[in-house]
C-alpha cells in the first residue's frame, strides 16, 4: 500500500469499512452466529472510535 491519500480519501474509506462492517455484522446476526455478529461489532466499535473519538466511551 503505497498510495498516498489526503484526509477526505481516508475518511471515505473508513466511512465505506464501517459501512461494510454494519452490514455484516447484521447478516451474521441473521444467521445466528453470534461470534462473528461479535467480531463484526467490535470492529464497528472501533472504526467509531477512529472518526468520533471519546463519543462512544459510555457504551
Amino acid at each position: 500500500m503505497t498510495d498516498v491519500v489526503d484526509s477526505d480519501e481516508l475518511l471515505r474509506r473508513i466511512q465505506r469499512a464501517r459501512a461494510f462492517a454494519a452490514q455484516e455484522a447484521r447478516a451474521w446476526s441473521e444467521r445466528g452466529d453470534a461470534l462473528r455478529e461479535a467480531a463484526y461489532e467490535a470492529v464497528l466499535r472501533v472504526l467509531d472510535e477512529i472518526v468520533a473519538p471519546g463519543r462512544h466511551a459510555a457504551k
